[in-house]
C-alpha cells in the first residue's frame, strides 16, 4: 500500500494506492489514519484514485475513521475513487454516508469552508 501526504487550504490530503484488505495494508492504514486523528486535523481528504480493490475490513475502517473525525469535530471525504469502489460504496449505501468529491478543487474547497 502506498500513502502520500500533502497539505493545502487547510487540508490534508492522502493519496492512497494499492489496496485496503484484511492484513497488513487495513493495520498501516488504520495506524496512518490513528496518527492523523492525534494531530488533530480537522479535515482530510482520502484521494482513493488508484486504490484498486478494498474488502469489508477496508470499508469499516475507512466508516470507523469517518466516525471518529465527526466526534472530533472533523471532516473526512473521499476523493476521487475508481469505478469499481463507487460501485461498492453504492451498494452498501456508504455513498450517502460519504461526501464523495470527483474534483479535488471542489473538495478542497468545500472541506476549508467553515
Amino acid at each position: 500500500m502506498k500513502i502520500e501526504r500533502r497539505e493545502e487550504s487547510g487540508v490534508v490530503i492522502i493519496a492512497l494506492g494499492g489496496v485496503i484488505k484484511l492484513g497488513e495494508s487495513s493495520r498501516l492504514f488504520s495506524n496512518y489514519l490513528e496518527g492523523i486523528l492525534s494531530e488533530g486535523v480537522e479535515a482530510l481528504l482520502l484521494d482513493m484514485s488508484e486504490i484498486d480493490y478494498v474488502d469489508s475490513t477496508g470499508l469499516g475502517e475507512l466508516v470507523g475513521y469517518l466516525q471518529r473525525f465527526s466526534e472530533q469535530g472533523g471532516k473526512l471525504a473521499l476523493l476521487r475513487p475508481q469505478e469499481r469502489i463507487l460501485k461498492l460504496l453504492k451498494l452498501t449505501r456508504l455513498d450517502e454516508v460519504f461526501k464523495i468529491y470527483e474534483d479535488e478543487s471542489e473538495g478542497l474547497r468545500e472541506m476549508s469552508a467553515g
